[in-house]
């Protein structure tokens, strides 16, 4: 009789422990059936079920930082609906876009100095985005350079890179264009741009042949339109051409590894650096 109803006859036994069992108390594995105590064994335990589903997400990195500037995108649509179409007037934009002195500007009467005391700009501006058009834009070239370099470089290379990156471009936003209201990961993404192409050049790769090429050329062409930051564009693009010097470094120029984690990391100090100097 099975072991679990003892009313029934068990046609067959669990290849694993041998226990008679009905059909329903059988579960086809690989080879043979198992009873459903030995198929509750075999399966792995939550961590080790979280560590295999982790090791399948090549992307992690690129999706969690895409589904952050849609939640602070969503945040700034909820709160000033016109926002969507890019309506700067958002008490968003004010509270957490990039602007060298709130003093010398009518975005903000009446509040406190911009930067001094609240650094934390220098990031939250890189997940503000002007209107749906401008995430969606900056949302797709992430994807794509996610799907490259992400793989390539490893959750916690390509993390720290990208921040590199988000801080260069805030640095070359409040050196360049001082007394602009600066918001987007446009920063970030032209770093990501400029560490595949000088990746790509240190192997002897033209990067306009690869598959990347086209949305290269129509990032580049949209810097050059009114209200685009163009020192963000930049300044991100220095920060990820100096990190892939050691981050992308060719075999035949051997690198330590520690360094491909340092860089980025001296990168963004530096960037911080200069947006002190700049707004001191």
């Amino acid at each position: 009789m099975c072991y679990r109803h003892p009313n029934r006859e068990a046609g067959r036994r669990c290849t694993r422990c041998g226990k008679p069992a009905c059909t329903d108390c059988l579960v086809q594995a690989s080879v043979g059936s198992h009873c459903i105590d030995c198929a509750r064994l075999a399966k792995p335990d939550t961590k080790t079920r979280a560590r295999y589903w982790s090791a399948r997400q090549s992307t992690l990195v690129t999706y969690a930082l895409i589904a952050t500037n849609l939640a602070v995108f969503i945040y700034l649509v909820l709160q000033t609906p016109a926002s969507i179409g890019g309506d700067t007037n958002a008490l968003g934009y004010v509270r957490l876009g990039l602007l060298r002195d709130w003093l010398d500007n009518d975005f903000a009467p009446g509040l406190p100095d911009g930067l001094p005391g609240q650094w934390y700009r220098l990031v939250s501006s890189g997940f503000l985005h002007y209107g749906i058009l401008h995430l969606a834009f900056n949302m797709y070239a992430l994807w794509a350079l996610g799907q490259t370099l992400e793989p390539m470089l490893g959750r916690v290379r390509f993390a720290l890179v990208y921040f590199a990156c988000l801080l260069g471009g805030s640095a070359g936003a409040l050196l360049l264009q001082p007394n602009g209201l600066h918001g987007g990961a446009s920063g970030a993404v032209f770093g990501l741009f400029g560490l595949i192409i000088v990746g790509y050049l240190q192997r002897g790769i033209n990067p306009l042949t690869t598959s990347l090429g086209g949305i290269l050329i129509i990032n580049v062409l949209l810097s050059f339109r009114p209200g685009i930051s163009f020192g963000g564009h930049l300044g991100g693009m220095v920060a990820g051409g100096l990190c892939a010097l050691t981050m992308m470094a060719p075999l035949g120029r051997r690198v330590p590894e520690i360094w491909t984690y340092l860089t980025p990391i001296v990168v963004g100090l530096v960037s911080i650096g200069v947006a002190v100097a700049t707004t001191t």
